[in-house]
């Protein structure tokens, strides 16, 4: 299994306020999750290196060379980024694949995608149209947007480099400076970033990357006077003590939480494109997606001809070396969260689940060294069992039948969360109606995990605030102001 390219890291340092310095914190020896091998050692952040980077962030968003720029100036930077990760495209995906297991093909797409969002948000920043309002009286009124100022960008592990480009380059489009705190456990491609940054000519203080425990750097960057934003994807406790604290600031926050997505196949479903479209849903990313689609709806007259189609799929799927071409499925990124798992399949036994396929380890193939673990499906359960109503954030589904439109949509909406859901079916009423019965962010129909940057992502209920993406994604880096602008040609009438 190949190394990667150590010209993209710069030794064990972080990105503070425009220079590379060891952090003051203790080290973080990161690893492969396909075999446990060393990728690099990298120091991390202390509260000290966060206020350092947020007063340095401060400084740099005030001063007229970022926030004072033309926007076609600033879209000109970001063109630079999204030029400068195509050109070291290949390096930056083995980079991801070292990072946290992902299948190679499966970070060469996630590296376009952040190259992509970089030029969106540029093209944003030079489109984008503040409005002069109806005037009610002798005064011209406007509408205007500007930026906040500091924000802190926190981003998980599971797809590090398309999460970090949907926060930086929206808030960097906008004007703002922006402390960026990568999960522990994945900080490469982030300080990747920080140097492609700062090559593209991102001027000094306006983007640091502090690696470190949430509790430490997280913690530190919530809580920092001069933050005037937080921008948060991850788990849902530590969104909602995220939220208690943005409170006491009266600050924004956006929070793109936990999911457990319903998906959804009805009798007249094209079989063949659903058994596909629900193994994408659940297993690429082997699960460890907030959207995988992890509760399965189906017809009952369809029912069982379609979950033994699945199970017989998934039993075909290639789980292995994520630097092969045909490798379908990588590592969990731990040996911790691979054991979170097995708790959940043992949970689901006891519950009195059927188990269809995987529920184990995989064996051969080297595989043994990493944290791998074979697509698990589950059915006999109902919507109310802990797996069905708890994240797993894994490669488990469970199957569960439906016998009509009204009982489904309330087992669907029957959940603390509300990320997204997909919907297979023949009939265009159909599937309009039940997508929008569905309380939740986003709604696939006859496809699954597909995104555009042009297009809002967020979540309802215990999966978040706020939007992601499109028109959305840069108006929650700014904050709006009124403009009166006087046109009278008397005194106001009161002073006389």
């Amino acid at each position: 299994m190949s190394a990667f390219d150590r010209d993209l890291l710069e030794n064990d340092k972080i990105f503070v306020g425009g220079e590379w310095r060891r952090g003051a914190g203790g080290a973080y020896v990161s690893i492969y999750p396909a075999d446990q091998s060393v990728n690099a050692e990298v120091s991390t952040a202390t509260a000290r290196d966060v206020d350092d980077a947020v007063v340095a962030a401060d400084v740099a968003w005030r001063k007229a060379d970022w926030a004072g720029l033309k926007v076609h100036e600033r879209a000109a930077v970001l063109h630079r980024v999204a030029s400068l990760i195509d050109a070291r495209h290949e390096a930056l995906s083995v980079l991801q694949r070292r990072d946290n297991g992902k299948p190679i093909n499966e970070t060469r797409g996630l590296v376009r995608s952040a190259a992509n969002t970089f030029r969106y948000f540029a093209s944003c920043a030079e489109t984008l149209e503040d409005s002069v309002t109806p005037s009610r009286g002798d005064y011209l009124t406007m509408s205007v947007h500007e930026p906040l100022g500091v924000v802190a960008a926190i981003t998980p592990w599971n797809s590090p480099i398309a999460s970090d480009a949907q926060k930086l380059a929206p808030a960097l489009a906008a004007g703002n400076s922006v402390v960026l705190k990568p999960a522990e456990v994945t900080p490469l491609t982030s300080l990747a970033l920080a140097r492609i940054c700062d090559e593209a000519g991102v001027p000094k203080g306006v983007v640091s990357v502090l690696p470190g425990k949430g509790s430490v750097v997280g913690d530190a960057l919530v809580r920092h006077p001069l933050v005037a934003k937080v921008s948060f994807t991850g788990g849902t406790t530590v969104g909602r003590g995220i939220a208690r604290l943005a409170a006491e600031k009266l600050m924004p926050v956006s929070l793109e939480l936990g999911g457990k997505s319903p998906t959804i196949v009805f009798e007249d479903a094209d079989l063949d494109h659903a058994v596909n479209g629900v193994l994408f849903g659940i297993f690429s990313s082997s699960g460890e997606s907030c959207i995988a689609g992890s509760r399965l709806f189906v017809a009952r007259p369809i029912y069982d001809e379609f979950v033994r189609r699945l199970t017989r799929a998934a039993q075909c799927l290639r789980v292995g070396d994520p630097s092969r071409e045909d490798t379908q499925m990588g590592p969990l990124i731990s040996k911790q969260h691979r054991e979170s798992v097995e708790r959940y399949v043992a949970k689901a036994i006891e519950e009195g689940g059927r188990l269809l396929c995987g529920g184990e380890r995989p064996t051969g193939n080297a595989r043994e060294a990493g944290f791998f673990y074979l697509p698990t499906i589950f059915d006999g359960l109902t919507n109310d069992a802990r797996v069905c109503q708890e994240e797993i954030f894994g490669p488990v589904l469970v199957a569960l039948p439906f016998d009509d439109e009204q009982s489904l949509i309330e087992q669907a909406n029957d959940s603390v969360f509300g990320l997204a859901a997909g919907i297979w079916t023949r009939d265009y009423k159909r599937a309009w109606r039940v997508s929008k019965a569905l309380a939740t962010g986003t709604v696939w129909i006859n496809t699954y995990k597909q995104f555009s940057i042009s297009t809002p992502f967020g979540g309802w209920k215990e999966s978040g605030m706020g939007r992601e993406k499109g028109y959305f994604g840069i108006r929650e880096y700014m904050r709006q102001k009124s403009i009166y602008w006087g046109m009278n040609e008397q005194p106001l009438a009161w002073a006389k």
